[in-house]
C-alpha cells in the first residue's frame, strides 16, 4: 500500500513555466433545434472558468499539498487578468509577462446536459519581446525552486525551450517536459519528457510490439540524454523507460468522463512526487493513480492530496 508523503510533498517548490489558457465552460440546457440552422439551441443558466494550459499543471501542484511558480505570457485583456485572479485564489505565485499585441489563449467550450456540443480557441503567438521576458525571470527563479516543469501546448511560449533547458541543467534543477510536436531534438537535455501514445509516435513512428517501442524509446532517451521516458498510453497504462530498463503500470481509470487536462495532472504528481524524493517509477505509480482521477472529472479539474492519499 502506497503512502502519500505528505510531508515531503509540503516542502517542494515548482517552477511551472509554459502556455497560459484560460478554459471557459457555459453550461446550459437544450430542448430545441435553431430555426436558423441544424444546430441545437443552447440557454446557458451557468458559467465558470478554469485555468488551463501549464496554470492548471500549476494548480494541480498546490492541491496536491506542494508549492507552485508560474511563469508565462498572457493579453493585456479580460481573459489574461482572469488567469492572474485564479491563480492568485488558487495560491500559485504568478509572474505574468502581459503582452499588449497578444489576445490571452482562450478555450471556450458550450455545453448542453454535461455533454460539449462546441469549443471555439482564440489564441496567437506571443511577440518575441514578451519571449525574452521569460528568459529575463528564468535565472531568479531556478535558484528558488526544486524542479521546473516545462508545460509546451505548442502556442510559442516555449519557442526557446532549448535556453530554458540549459539555464536549468546550469543551475542542477531537474527539468521536466510534457513535448509537442514531432522534434524532440529541441528537448535535449531535458530530465524526462511524458509524451502520450500519439506524441510518441510522431516522434518516433508506429511500433508492431512493446520489443519495438522500449528499442525506439530507448534509443530517443539516449539521443537526447535524457534520464527517463515516460509514455502515457491511455487505457494501456504508462510506460516509463530509463538505464535501468523498461517499467509499466496498468491504466488506473474506473470511469472515463473527460480527459480535459488530465496530462497536466499526470504531470504535475510526477514532478511533485519526484521532487519529494520519490524514486521514478514510484513517482509514475502516483502520476497513474492521478490521472484515473481526474479522468472522472467533468473538465479541466485538479486531483487534491486527499483523493490521492
Amino acid at each position: 500500500m502506497m503512502v502519500f508523503p505528505s510531508e515531503a510533498v509540503s516542502r517542494v517548490n515548482v517552477l511551472v513555466i509554459g502556455d497560459l489558457m484560460l478554459d471557459r465552460y457555459w453550461f446550459g440546457e437544450v430542448d430545441r433545434i435553431s430555426p436558423e440552422a441544424p444546430v441545437p439551441v443552447v440557454k446557458v443558466a451557468r458559467r465558470e472558468d478554469r485555468l488551463g494550459g501549464a496554470a492548471n499543471v500549476a494548480r494541480n501542484i498546490v492541491a496536491l499539498g506542494a508549492r507552485a511558480s508560474l511563469l508565462g505570457v498572457v493579453g493585456n485583456d479580460e481573459a489574461g487578468r482572469r488567469i492572474a485572479s485564479l491563480s492568485s485564489d488558487a495560491g500559485i505565485r504568478t509572474r505574468v509577462i502581459v503582452d499588449d499585441q497578444l489576445p490571452t489563449t482562450l478555450k471556450l467550450r458550450v455545453l448542453g446536459r454535461q455533454q460539449q456540443l462546441l469549443r471555439v480557441d482564440f489564441e496567437e503567438q506571443p511577440s518575441s519581446l514578451s519571449l525574452a521576458g521569460i528568459d529575463e525571470h528564468v535565472a531568479e527563479l531556478l535558484a528558488q525552486h526544486d524542479m521546473v516543469v516545462l508545460s509546451d501546448y505548442a502556442k510559442g511560449t516555449l519557442k526557446a525551450v532549448e535556453t530554458l533547458i540549459q539555464a536549468a541543467r546550469a543551475a542542477g534543477v531537474p527539468v521536466l517536459v510534457d513535448p509537442k510536436g514531432h522534434s524532440y531534438r529541441r528537448y535535449r537535455g531535458a530530465t524526462i519528457i511524458t509524451p502520450n501514445r500519439a506524441e510518441m509516435m510522431q516522434a518516433v513512428g508506429a511500433w508492431r510490439d512493446e520489443d519495438e517501442l522500449e528499442r525506439l524509446a530507448q534509443a530517443l532517451r539516449r539521443e537526447l540524454e535524457l534520464e527517463a521516458l515516460l509514455v502515457t498510453r491511455s487505457e494501456q497504462g504508462m510506460t516509463l523507460f530509463t538505464e535501468a530498463g523498461r517499467e509499466h503500470v496498468d491504466a488506473h481509470a474506473h470511469e472515463v468522463f473527460d480527459v480535459s487536462g488530465a496530462g497536466d495532472t499526470v504531470l504535475a504528481t510526477l514532478a511533485v512526487m519526484r521532487a519529494a524524493g520519490l524514486e521514478w517509477f514510484e513517482a509514475m505509480l502516483w502520476a497513474n493513480r492521478a490521472g484515473g482521477i481526474v479522468v472522472g472529472k467533468l473538465g479541466t479539474s485538479v486531483v487534491t492530496a486527499g483523493e490521492l492519499a
